[in-house]
C-alpha cells in the first residue's frame, strides 16, 4: 500500500557541488558502481566494469533505447534580441518534422516574454513563429525550413544538446555522442535527457555479459522535461507526475516472462525503464503515455533489480529508488558515496539495487 502524508524533505540530502559530475569519463564503464544487496543490508564499492560478476546466466537487462536530439534552438527576434527555445518530446505517432513546416510544443526563454505571432529566426535554414507563449506549462513554435530540407534536418544540424541545469558549462561537441546510451537507436529521437543508467554501459561489456548467459532487450521511452522538475510540493503524495511516451516490444514481454519463469531477474536499466514496465504491470498497455509515479509504499511487480544513478534531492527519481530499496537505505547508502566521493548526476557513477 502507498503511504499517504510523506514529506518530501525526507527525500532531502546535502552534496557537496564538486561531486557533480561536469565531463563523461574516458571510458564507460569505468565509473564507479555502488552496489546495495537488500537481502544483506550490505554496501560494496566496485567498477561498472565489474557488473558481471553481480549477475548471473539468465538474468535479463531491460534498457531504453531513445534517441536524445538536439532539441535547444537559439534564435533571433526581428530587434536582435536573442530567444531560447526548448523543444518538447512528443509521441510516437504525431508528426515530429520531417516536413517542411511543423507546430512544435516547447518552452521560451527570453529577456522579456515573447507574445503570439513573433518572428524568429535559427540560422539560414530554419524560422519560427510563435503560437503561443509558455508559463508552467509548454508553448507552441511553427517552425518552418528552407525549401528542399525538413525541420527535423534543421533541427539536427543546428539544435544543441539540452545538457541538465547542474552541468555548469556549454554542450561541447562530444556531447553528442557521449550523452548518447550505447543502447539509443536511430529512428528512436525524442529524448531531451538520456537514460543515464545506460550510459555506463560499453560494447565490451556488453559483449562479456553475452558470453556469461546476460541477455539484453529494448523498450522506448522519450524522457522528457519532467526529469529537470524538483517536486514543489510539500507532501509527496500530491505530486502530479509528468507523463512521457513509451513502446514496450512483445519480444521484450516474451524475454521477460521467460526469465521470470525460469527464476531468473528482471534488471531494470535505469528509471525510465522501471516506470515503464512497472506501468504495463499495473495497466496491461504495452504503448501510450506512461505517468506513473512511483514513491515508498508501491508494490513492484516485474523488476527484481536496479541499475540507476546518483540523483537530485527531493527528486522523483530518488523516491522511486527509495520505493525499490527502502528509503533509510536508500539515504545512508547516499551518504556513504558522498564519503567516498563517488560523481553524483548524470555524468557521476552509479548503483546497483539487487
Amino acid at each position: 500500500m502507498v503511504f499517504d502524508n510523506m514529506d518530501v524533505d525526507l527525500f532531502s540530502y546535502d552534496l557537496p557541488p564538486a561531486l557533480i559530475a561536469q565531463h563523461p569519463l574516458e571510458r564507460r564503464d569505468e565509473s564507479r558502481l555502488l552496489v546495495v544487496d537488500r537481502s544483506r543490508n550490505f554496501f560494496e564499492d566496485s567498477r561498472f566494469s565489474r557488473l558481471g560478476g553481480y549477475l548471473s546466466p539468465g538474468d535479463l537487462l531491460v534498457y531504453n533505447d531513445t534517441r536524445v536530439f538536439p532539441a535547444r534552438l537559439r534564435g533571433l527576434k526581428p530587434t536582435g534580441g536573442r530567444v531560447e527555445v526548448f523543444l518538447v518530446p512528443r509521441g510516437e505517432d504525431e508528426e515530429n518534422g520531417e516536413k517542411s513546416e511543423a507546430v512544435w510544443p516547447c518552452l521560451f526563454k527570453a529577456s522579456k516574454p515573447v507574445k503570439p505571432g513573433l518572428a524568429l529566426t535559427f540560422g539560414e535554414a530554419l524560422t519560427g513563429e510563435v503560437v503561443a507563449p509558455s508559463s508552467s506549462q509548454p508553448g507552441k513554435i511553427k517552425l518552418t525550413a528552407a525549401e528542399g530540407t525538413s525541420v527535423w534536418a534543421q533541427i539536427e544540424r543546428i539544435g544543441q544538446v539540452p545538457l541538465p541545469p547542474y552541468i555548469k558549462r556549454p554542450a561541447a561537441g562530444d556531447d553528442r555522442e557521449r550523452y548518447q546510451t550505447i543502447f539509443a537507436e536511430t529512428g528512436k529521437e525524442g529524448a531531451v535527457a538520456a537514460p543515464t543508467a545506460g550510459l555506463h554501459f560499453s560494447p565490451e561489456l556488453l559483449a562479456v555479459l553475452k558470453q556469461q548467459g546476460i541477455a539484453a532487450v529494448p523498450l522506448t521511452l522519450h524522457v522528457g522535461l519532467g526529469t529537470f522538475m524538483p517536486v514543489k510540493t510539500a507532501k509527496v503524495e500530491d505530486h502530479q507526475m509528468h507523463a512521457e511516451w513509451y513502446q514496450i516490444p512483445l519480444t521484450t514481454l516474451d524475454a521477460i516472462d521467460k526469465a521470470k519463469s525460469a527464476g531468473k531477474r528482471v534488471v531494470a536499466v535505469g528509471t525510465t525503464v522501471t516506470r515503464t514496465l512497472e506501468y504495463h504491470a499495473v495497466t496491461g498497455k504495452t504503448k501510450g503515455f506512461c505517468d506513473l509515479f512511483i514513491y515508498p509504499g508501491f508494490q513492484y511487480q516485474l523488476i527484481d533489480a536496479l541499475i540507476t544513478n546518483f540523483h537530485l534531492p527531493r527528486s522523483t527519481l530518488l523516491m522511486l529508488v527509495s520505493a525499490f530499496a527502502g528509503r533509510q537505505r536508500i539515504m545512508a547508502a547516499y551518504r556513504h558515496a558522498i564519503g567516498k566521493k563517488y560523481r553524483f548526476y548524470s555524468y557521476g557513477d552509479s548503483m546497483l539495487i539487487l
